[in-house]
């Protein structure tokens, strides 16, 4: 992710549309290192500007969503209470394409008179700060206030001077002209990314790598590679892109990964061609729904944690459960010879003298060879026959036994690892309720057998909203429901599912059941062929670049009697080949 000096010019530009002239009509901190500043514009529309110093998450961006705030104020949030209320916003500037926004605040100080303050917000990474200072740019508080014994580059403490730290010396990409840039950029003795991104203000590895990309260089290339003709090149798509910037032609968007989102920018990431990308309307709406999915994936994540390892673990002990009895079953293998040990002693045997070592004998079994059976000279021939009866009996019982445990064992295995393929899809709590419920039947976790009444209503606690399937629309109008687990899988593809819809699932793998509702009619290619994607893209197949599908009418699949939920089987189907590519598939929010 890059909070990079374009995004923010970005930002920039949004706020000084929405918010110049506009009076601070409230001010709170919600967080330590958070601000909440309610701002009614000249257009009386009332703006919510969201300011975060957070060593993590540095965030400027006005959002809808409001914050509790504690009871007793911080006492920073307290001093701008105390300056900024109803003060009217003048400008908000960037200097150059540095990581930094500075409101300019007109106020009404005790004597009346008019006066000037400025806040400023530094977004970078664990250096950022919320600073406020009066007209003359000198430092009255900051959120975090920062001593020498802290930084030996600069003081942020109430009565110093507020300046911009000079740490790495970088020019201004705004600036800058072909002859600088090949001299100061590109005769850097580093890859041609990194040269750019080190040396110039505001320009992050991934805005970098893109400018690399739109020039058909390899940013990890050193910059030694590089000649006149190319070195032009680059300059030119850089150029391009800073003149985006000085334009305020900008393109907020999000790239889509396979579990959420990955990147975010102002400019358009041609680098990502290959990934979905979501368009926003403003940098604002990119920034707050990109960090809002990203928490919500991080918070499943870790409230999916426990669960996860109960499943990883317990798919650890079947796996070494199932490689143990397939050793046990390899020491059966003699089992057969064992009994034509026994026939030919009981055949041959009233010949051998007493204390016979072996027989040789022509086996009848095998083309009359010649085979030497090993004997017990301490016992008769018929006993050493009984013995080799008994040993073939009890590894006959043997791998009878493993033969079944091992199906029971494989199919465990497969069963938990489909609940850890559901793990990975879940999108809420809901989710994670059905397959708490699924691995409390199956005796994975124990139950727990609580019983409450609620007040208002009467009725047993725990009746949570039941989780839904993903609906996706293929491009040809059909409805495609998506099973995000085996109770899910059940429901749709023996009640759901009419008996000529089509039915689709990864081959020999876990994954969701995809159904298609086709009406009785003649679906067309293009809608077996994104169902089928869809049946690959929520599979276990997570690096596979192709993926091999079976797909069949719904009558044509059977539930075994005792089976585990999402366990069917069928012997009429057909397949096919697919990515996992689904980002041009579209998904029904309803």
């Amino acid at each position: 992710m890059a909070l990079d000096g374009i995004v923010i010019a970005n930002v920039v530009h949004e706020l000084k549309n929405s918010l110049l002239g506009g009076r601070i009509n409230k001010i709170a901190q919600p967080e330590k290192d958070e601000l909440l500043i309610t701002i009614k514009g000249q257009d009386r529309e009332v703006y919510k500007l969201l300011l975060s110093a957070g060593a993590g998450m540095p965030l400027v961006y006005l959002t809808d969503s409001t914050k509790p705030s504690p009871i007793t104020a911080p006492n920073f949030c307290m001093l701008l209470r105390k300056h900024l209320n109803n003060g009217k916003i003048l400008d908000v500037t960037q200097p150059g394409l540095e990581r930094i926004v500075s409101i300019k605040i007109e106020h009404m100080d005790e004597l009346g008179d008019l006066g000037i303050k400025h806040l400023i917000i530094e977004l970078m990474g664990k250096h950022s700060n919320i600073i406020f200072c009066d007209d003359t740019m000198t430092i009255l508080d900051s959120i975090k206030r920062v001593n020498q014994f802290m930084s030996s580059v600069r003081e942020v403490l109430p009565g110093r001077d507020y300046f911009i730290p000079e740490t790495t010396n970088k020019l201004d990409p705004l600036t800058i002209d072909y002859t600088s840039f090949r001299e100061n950029i590109l005769s850097k003795a580093l890859p041609i990314g990194k040269a750019i991104y080190t040396g110039l203000t505001g320009i992050s590895p991934l805005m970098a790598n893109e400018i690399c990309h739109r020039s058909s260089i390899d940013s990890g290339e050193s910059t030694a590679t590089l000649n006149e003709d190319t070195s032009l090149h680059l300059y030119r798509n850089f150029d391009r892109v800073m003149q985006l910037v000085k334009d305020k032609e900008f393109s907020p968007n999000i790239v889509i990964g396979d579990k959420g989102p990955i990147e975010f920018s102002s400019i358009s990431l041609t680098c990502y061609s290959g990934h979905e990308v979501k368009n926003l309307p403003s940098a604002s709406s990119m920034l707050e729904t990109y960090y809002s999915t990203k928490n919500a994936t991080s918070r499943m994540h870790q409230k999916s944690a426990d669960l996860r390892k109960l499943v990883a673990n317990a798919i650890e002990r079947s796996t070494k459960k199932y490689d143990l009895q397939i050793k046990q079953l390899k020491d059966t293998d003699k089992r057969d010879k064992y009994k034509v040990y026994g026939d030919l002693i009981t055949t041959y045997g009233y010949g051998l003298e007493q204390g016979a070592k072996e027989l040789i004998a022509e086996n009848y079994y095998n083309n009359n060879e010649e085979i030497r059976i090993p004997l017990d000279p301490v016992l008769a021939p018929m006993e050493n026959a009984k013995r080799y009866f008994e040993k073939y009996n009890k590894q006959k019982r043997t791998y009878e036994a493993l033969t079944s445990l091992i199906k029971e064992t494989m199919d465990e295995i497969e069963h938990l690892e489909s609940i850890r393929t559901s793990l990975e899809i879940a999108t809420d709590e809901h989710d994670l309720t059905e397959l708490k419920r699924e691995l409390m039947e199956f005796g994975y976790i124990k139950k727990k057998f609580i019983v409450k009444k609620s007040r208002a209503k009467g009725k047993p606690a725990g009746k949570n909203a039941k989780s839904s399937p993903f609906h996706y629309i293929s491009s040809d109008g059909y409805h495609m429901y998506v099973g995000k687990n085996n109770y899910q899988n059940d429901e749709l593809t023996f009640k759901l599912a009419d008996g000529n819809d089509w039915w689709f699932h990864a081959k020999n793998l876990p994954g969701s059941h995809v159904i298609v509702k086709s009406g009785d009619n003649d679906m067309p290619d293009r809608t077996f062929e994104e169902a089928a994607r869809l049946a690959a893209y929520y599979s276990g197949a997570k690096e596979a670049d192709k993926v091999e599908i079976d797909y069949t009418q719904r009558k044509n699949i059977k539930k075994p009697n005792g089976k585990a939920p999402g366990f069917v089987i069928y012997n009429t189907n057909y397949s096919m080949v697919v990515d996992r590519d689904i980002k041009d598939i579209k998904k029904n929010e309803d």
